[in-house]
């Protein structure tokens, strides 16, 4: 069987991985190993062949291997991913590759090679399981590193409306690594300069005198609070309750971060009136939002004087008129935290003018304070939001900046759109993976900068999908399928094509969507090709739509396969229900239009049209 057949697969060992070429992911290592395989070929098979064409068995083990994976073909060209494989699973994917890309029938792997621990140490054991653990990170291993098996885009049209980078990521160099000590694979945190672990604790020392030539304002610099999960992890996404639990508020927000007011202290203490001299902070964030909180709750304003990755210094804005608050935070660098250093208060000036709003109520500290509650409903009106937002603080932000805050922790919590579209791929391959008979048609067309094409990413242009269970369903089901498009409101817009059967208790059930850039007579005509091809080739077929001018482009095409007797048409009765009402006013003309549309017989017809017709002519035109 052709399925058996052996193939070669080129295995690098040395090398980095390249990322942004002219076909996507490249790697460098010119000296690969050709191993043969074939589809029943298992993750600890390979490996085993790896290591003992290199002669490093018991010397080293394969952590995982980077596959580069084919994700589309624009103009000739393949594009390529980067997959990582650590599993029997994992592993399928290239198979399934293989013969989804036929203009690629050598797979590359590069291996990434660590030493094995001594028997003191560990096991040299290459188990599956170690590889799948490596491998696939905190995602399911279907999805975690996955890109879809894509159509080649056929005289694509660009959209600008959408816009995905399909190289998302930075170079991994990869090769034969030896493990460091655990004292040495901490990593810095965010805004740490290389080096910073065997630097001198420079800011361990207080300078004198802090000069007050600075006019910067508080929101000149406002790094974005780094709170929440991030969308490329397995989200278990909330139920949205159709009433809001103002409980949530005081509830803890993400990452341990308090939603209160004042620092914490040593023990963690929140809370805290005062700032004390030795209080620390896990981050730079989580110690720009307790200084920002402070400032609200007393109704007082501040300056930063100094703001960078080690240090922050802030004053008040009257300082050296009699006023001497002043605050000054570093980086303990061989702890990663930060602590405050020096600190004169309280905060006594008074303001100099009355608002109902304060600077450095900001929407990264609205975004803090609303987070619980978005996560607990995330249709939660912007107006509830900015209402409790106003009874905690004191203060009443403008709408827009409570907006701002509500897209960014919505953006925490499920990702942002472009980290959407960018999983989609993903998303389309592990359904394809988890349920075998999945239809995913994604297109793409190239992005054109200066009249040249940027081989470096693509824009989305169009997606088709369907599941085997509905593809199975609509066999059962009257031979009638219903279409229309609703418009997305999202930040790249678009619309959401759908299909609609109906079953014979008259339950309707989808079996097809599509997103695309909007309706018109190639966006349908892309719809009910795949439509017709993939979910609905039964002849005599009843298409029931508006009168939408793509619909009917797409329906009349010759070639379409929608043409009478193999499909016929009807127009959706609400639509025209809603077209009457606009001419003819009045509840019991449209009431007559219905009941005549909706007659079973010719008999039970003509007597709702003669009613309709004995009140005007006109109507029966």
């Amino acid at each position: 069987m052709a399925s058996e057949e052996s193939f070669v697969v080129l295995v690098h060992h040395r090398g980095s991985i390249k990322r942004k070429t002219r076909s996507g992911v490249k790697f460098t290592d010119k000296d690969p190993l050709c191993i043969v395989v074939k589809p029943t070929t298992s993750y600890d098979d390979l490996v085993r062949s790896v290591l003992m064409k290199l002669g490093l068995e018991g010397a080293k083990r394969v952590k995982k291997f980077f596959y580069r994976i084919p994700i589309t073909v624009l103009q000739d060209t393949v594009k390529y991913d980067c997959f990582t494989i650590g599993s029997d699973e994992d592993l399928q994917v290239m198979f399934l590759c293989r013969r989804q890309f036929p203009e690629v029938r050598t797979p590359e792997l590069l291996a990434k090679l660590v030493d094995v621990v001594s028997s003191s140490g560990g096991s040299n054991r290459n188990a599956t399981t170690e590889a799948a653990a490596a491998g696939s990170s905190s995602r399911p291993a279907v999805a975690s590193s996955s890109v879809p098996v894509y159509e080649p885009a056929v005289q694509p049209v660009a959209s600008p409306s959408f816009a995905v980078d399909l190289n998302d990521g930075v170079g991994d160099v990869v090769g034969s690594v030896d493990i460091l000590p655990n004292a040495l694979q901490g990593v810095p945190p965010v805004g740490v300069g290389d080096g910073v672990l065997g630097d001198v604790e420079e800011d361990d020392v207080e300078p004198d005198m802090i000069e007050d030539d600075s006019g910067d304002e508080v929101g000149a610099i406002e790094p974005a609070l780094a709170v929440g999960g991030s969308s490329s992890g397995t989200q278990q996404y909330p139920p949205h309750f159709s009433s809001l639990d103002l409980d949530a508020m005081r509830q803890e927000g993400v990452s341990g971060h308090s939603v209160g007011f004042g620092a914490r202290d040593a023990e963690g203490t929140a809370g805290l009136t005062e700032f004390q001299v030795g209080q620390q902070f896990q981050d730079k964030d989580e110690a720009l939002l307790s200084v920002k909180t402070y400032s609200i709750r007393r109704g007082v304003q501040y300056k930063v004087v100094e703001s960078d990755h080690r240090r922050y210094v802030g004053k008040c804005s009257e300082f050296g008129n009699g006023y001497t608050w002043l605050i000054r935070l570093s980086l303990r660098k061989r702890k990663g935290i930060w602590e405050v250093k020096r600190y004169n208060g309280p905060h006594t000036c008074l303001a100099t003018s009355i608002s109902s709003d304060h600077r450095s109520l900001d929407y990264h500290v609205i975004s803090a304070f609303v987070m619980p509650m978005v996560r607990a409903d995330a249709s939660v009106r912007i107006k509830v939001l900015l209402n409790a937002t106003a009874a905690h603080f004191g203060f009443r932000p403008t709408y827009r900046r409570v907006w701002m805050a509500k897209q960014k922790a919505i953006a925490l919590i499920y990702g942002d759109w472009d980290e959407s579209y960018n999983e989609l791929p993903r998303w389309v391959l592990g359904d394809q993976l988890t349920m075998p008979g999945t239809v995913a048609i994604l297109r793409t067309s190239p992005v054109r900068v200066s009249g040249q094409v940027d081989e470096s990413q693509a824009f989305f242009h169009r997606l088709f999908w369907t599941f085997p269970p509905l593809i199975q369903a609509f066999r059962h089901c009257k031979p009638l399928v219903s279409i229309d498009g609703t418009h997305l409101y999202g930040k790249y817009g678009g619309t959401l094509l759908i299909a609609i059967a109906q079953d014979g208790n008259s339950n309707i059930l989808p079996v097809a969507f599509a997103l695309v850039e909007g309706e018109n007579a190639e966006s349908w005509s892309f719809f009910l090709s795949h439509l017709r091809q993939h979910v609905t080739p039964q002849p005599g077929l009843l298409v029931i739509s508006d009168r939408h001018n793509g619909i009917k482009a797409a329906l009349e095409a010759p070639d379409g396969g929608w043409l009478p007797p193999s499909a016929y048409r009807a127009f959706c009765i609400r639509h025209v229900a809603a077209n009457f009402a606009l001419t003819f006013k009045g509840k019991d003309a449209r009431r007559l239009l219905v009941n005549a549309a909706y007659a079973k017989t010719e008999v039970e017809f003509d007597y709702w049209f003669d009613i309709l017709q004995s009140k005007d002519p006109a109507m029966c035109e």
